[in-house]
């Protein structure tokens, strides 16, 4: 089907979204639409201003909206191979070109946005997989895509998204779908939501007010309203990774095959080698029988007995064997928690009503046909039943079914509004459906009942003739209100999805802020304050995979540079090799400043008694020692005067800069030139005859040359030669004058020029 035209009045100012759920089942396109949100509010005025954006199928009419990969192939399954992501995802990307126009190509976003499967991964396989499908999607359309970014290859577009994040856009879809977020009713209380795949299982709610003020892991979710106005709700979500109805079988079989172990070890009787390895098995059809391995260690290439597991049909044992799966025994670091040690706050069930959807759904409906309010009573009824039939009386009606090309899923036949038969399932119910359905049924149950504790309603006077669809009737006649669950797949003609929120999220991000003080929206799990335990933690593939690169390169090298004739990874080896010769070049370009650093790190409380010892000796002030600085000394001083100016206060004065000394004699002065005893050979004695006042700075004295400048002017050292003549006979161990009280001093002198001498006749005057 070509894409819609620009003469077709439905595309007037449409804006489209595509999102690629990569779950762990399957990977599925689903391609959505709105109106621009600016136009809208122009053409309604103040009857939508209080309304989210309102987001539809992405196609006019029909179900070519939503397209899944066939075989149903999982993205992680490409661990081994990232190359073939590209063929995976070729399907997929035809069929989003296909029916979005190409002028609006640039404008549309595009997410792929890996659940479960991909959590499972190594971060290595991730980051391979994550970064072929960036280079596959950016190379083959123009939809819109990030720049690479710290949250990976294409930013925010293709990612691997927590449980908790899942969990967050199911909680918005559900809530837009069923007017959760309608801002006219202030009162209205948000829906609670509960998912459930293969993996793993997730739960989002808004907390009541009393619960809200204990928790610290709440995450806040900002929508803005066609109108510019922004609501805020805080939401708890959490998830529990291995919960899923896959996950929880694979470990419920290897509890089972434990105890079988156990059980034939410690029994002395002798069985039969038919009967070796057969398990009864409560949670299949009866009779069915099916082989199932034991798990073995990663990278384990020993042979292995298959185990025959024998259905016995039993739903009630069913249940009882699947609750220890829930660790509800597992202590809990931070009450209350529900099972596994995972800390949820306080739920009033008097007020909170839960959604759920994908197992939840699937295990009500599909087969039992009791997909909307939920009624403990007849949903135990229905399981039991199915439990308890033959199997191979299962397989027939199923290729009945298939051969009369019946729809739906209810598993019942209706003649003039009667059930005439059961067990008659549509093409949406697959044989590996019926095989699990039983132990499915009992696990949903159990996370329902015994996890997440809603209560069951039960009539005390006999619930014996109820039907799925009186259940609200009747939790209202007894004072309870709306449901407390209800599963659920579609409202209206929109599938209840986590993409659908991620979606209502996007549309909601166009609509211009009623104040230029508003904060952008962003995801929610951008939202959260850095802090040392988060509430969400992203899932980040390492930026560097050389694996990765060492497998492009490995095509151009000869056979003996690769890794299995080395032994080892030649591309890692150069990588550290270059990292250490990059630091061995800094660590030597830095030789000086470290070694200063670490002297002064060792010899820090000596060296500032030594210092002060040695001003006293050279007559200056003794200032209290300055702590140790790592910076430059004149950084540290442009820092201190940045300080002082950005405070108010004065800077400190920088030192007066002199002009240097003339070596030649001006008129009027005279020179003569002294040695004194206690220089070096190399250094001199210099007094400066003139009428001016006497000013000493080191500024002027040389390590090669040391001169001491003096004025012979009668009138400015008669007073002053006696005293200071006598302290060149003084060693320098043992002075006692403080020359800073006589010259104001600039800089501490060197020790080879810390004898002043003053020609006879000569006096100071303070000026």
């Amino acid at each position: 089907m070509p894409p819609p035209t620009s003469a077709d009045s439905w595309l007037a100012a449409r804006r489209f979204g595509i999102v690629i759920d990569a779950g762990s089942s399957g990977s599925r396109l689903q391609i959505y639409s709105w109106k621009d949100p600016s136009v809208v509010l122009k053409e309604h005025g103040d009857d939508v201003r209080r309304t989210l954006p309102k987001v539809d199928k992405g196609v006019k009419e029909g179900e070519e909206w939503i397209t899944k990969v066939e075989p149903g192939m999982c993205l992680s399954s490409f661990a081994d191979n990232p190359d073939g992501v590209a063929s995976y995802l070729a399907p997929l990307l035809e069929h989003a070109r296909s029916h979005i126009p190409p002028s609006l190509e640039s404008e549309t976003p595009l997410f792929l946005l890996a659940t479960a499967g991909m959590r499972l991964l190594t971060p290595i396989q991730q980051a391979r997989i994550i970064h072929s499908a960036c280079h596959y999607l950016k190379a083959s359309s123009s939809f819109r895509i990030d720049d690479s970014s710290p949250d990976g290859p294409c930013g925010s577009s293709v990612q691997i998204i927590t449980g908790e994040e899942e969990g967050l856009y199911g909680w918005i879809a559900v809530n837009y779908l069923m007017d959760g977020f309608n801002g006219q009713n202030e009162n209205r209380t948000t829906y609670g939501f509960l998912d459930m795949g293969g993996a793993s299982t997730q739960i989002a709610f808004e907390p009541s007010p009393e619960s809200r003020d204990n928790s610290h892991n709440l995450v806040d979710v900002r929508l803005r309203l066609l109108g510019g106005e922004e609501i805020k709700h805080q939401v708890f979500v959490t998830t529990w990774l291995g919960y899923g109805t896959n996950q929880a079988r694979e470990r419920y079989i290897a509890a089972a095959i434990k105890e079988y172990e156990q059980n034939r070890l410690d029994s002395s009787s002798s069985i039969g080698s038919s009967e070796r390895f057969s398990i009864d098995d409560p949670c299949l059809p009866k009779d069915l029988e099916l082989l199932e391995y034991p798990l073995q260690p990663e990278g384990s290439s020993q042979s292995v007995t298959p185990y025959k597991l024998v259905g016995t049909g039993s739903f009630t044992q069913c249940l009882r064997g699947t609750s220890p799966l829930l660790n509800k025994n597992v202590p809990c670091p931070d009450s209350p928690c529900l099972f596994n040690g995972v800390h949820v706050p306080q739920i009033d069930f008097s007020v909170s009503h839960f959604i759920g959807v994908s197992e939840y759904w699937y295990s009500s409906e599909h087969v039992f046909g009791l997909g909307g309010p939920y009624d403990f009573v007849q949903y135990e009824r229905a399981a039991s039943d199915f439990c308890g039939r033959d199997w191979t009386g299962i397989v027939k009606q199923h290729e009945t079914s298939r051969q009369q090309g019946r729809i739906g899923g209810d598993g019942e036949v209706m003649e003039d509004g009667q059930v005439v038969n059961t067990g008659i399932w549509g093409d949406k119910v697959e044989i590996s459906r019926l095989e699990m359905q039983c132990f499915k049924a009992a696990w949903v149950a159990n996370v329902l009942h015994e996890g997440i504790g809603i209560p069951r309603i039960v009539d005390p006077g006999g619930n014996t003739t109820t039907a799925g669809d009186k259940v609200a009737q009747q939790a209202e006649s007894k004072g309870l209100g709306r449901p407390v669950f209800q599963s659920v797949d579609t409202v209206g003609d929109i599938a209840i999805s986590w993409t659908l929120g991620k979606m209502v999220l996007e549309a909601s991000k166009e609509v211009p802020p009623a104040s230029r003080l508003d904060r952008p929206l962003v995801d929610p799990v951008d939202d959260i304050p850095e802090s040392p335990n988060p509430p969400i933690k992203p899932i980040r593939p390492p930026l560097l995979d050389l694996d990765a690169i060492e497998d492009h390169l490995s095509q151009h090298l000869p056979p003996s540079l690769s890794r299995e004739s080395l032994g080892f990874s030649p591309v890692a080896f150069l990588f550290y090799v270059v990292l250490l010769f990059v630091i061995f070049c800094m660590t030597y370009r830095l030789r000086h400043y470290l070694r200063l650093n670490l002297r002064r790190l060792i010899r820090g409380p000596f060296k500032r008694d030594y210092e002060e010892v040695y001003s006293m000796e050279e007559g200056g002030r003794s200032t209290p020692p300055s702590p140790t600085s790592c910076l430059p000394p004149t950084l540290t001083r442009t820092l201190r005067r940045f300080s002082l100016l950005s405070s108010g206060n004065r800077p400190i004065p920088s030192r007066p800069r002199l002009v240097p000394i003339s070596t030649v004699s001006p008129k009027g002065s005279s020179w003569n030139t002294h040695t004194s005893p206690y220089n070096s050979p190399t250094h001199s004695t210099f007094h400066y005859q003139d009428g001016a006042s006497t000013t000493t700075s080191s500024q002027y004295i040389s390590r090669s040359s040391s001169p001491t400048v003096g004025f012979n002017d009668d009138n400015i050292l008669s007073n002053s030669i006696s005293s200071l003549t006598s302290m060149t006979t003084r060693s320098r161990n043992s002075s006692q004058l403080n020359l800073t009280t006589l010259v104001p001093r600039q800089t501490p002198l060197s020790r080879a020029n810390s004898m002043l001498q003053i020609p006879p006749g000569g006096s100071f005057r303070d000026e």
